[in-house]
């Protein structure tokens, strides 16, 4: 079994920062790409940056020079900094990655955290 945990989400001002995470857990053999994902109310899911496994990134032009996306492969966990923050930045912030596994045969899927809610207000 696999697990995303997000954390670092929360009310923050416009203008401020928060930086999430994103910890996988469970019967884990290799984490490929990881991204962060978001979804506004009334809005579809949008990516908002992806990372390799060797640490090329990707961003969506409405967050490139404010976020950072890195990586920690040895704590299979995903960060994203998050600066300059916008009122159109507040929505749900899900972690997603590519994940291998050896289970008798191998298998590669992709999974979701839960989401994390980011608010940004005055």
């Amino acid at each position: 079994q696999v697990q995303l945990v997000e954390s670092g989400g929360g009310l923050v001002q416009p203008g401020g920062s928060l930086r999430l995470s994103c910890a996988a857990s469970g019967s884990i053999f290799i984490i490929n790409g990881m991204g962060w994902y978001r979804q506004a109310p009334g809005k579809q899911r949008e990516l908002v940056a992806l990372i390799t496994r060797a640490g090329g990134t990707k961003y969506t032009d409405s967050v490139k020079g404010r976020f950072t996306i890195s990586r920690d492969n040895a704590k299979n966990t995903a960060y994203l900094q998050m600066n300059s923050l916008k009122s159109e930045d507040t929505a749900v912030y899900y972690c997603n990655a590519g994940i291998t596994r050896v289970r008798g045969r191998v298998t590669t899927e992709d999974y979701w955290g839960q989401g994390t809610q980011v608010t940004v207000s005055s």
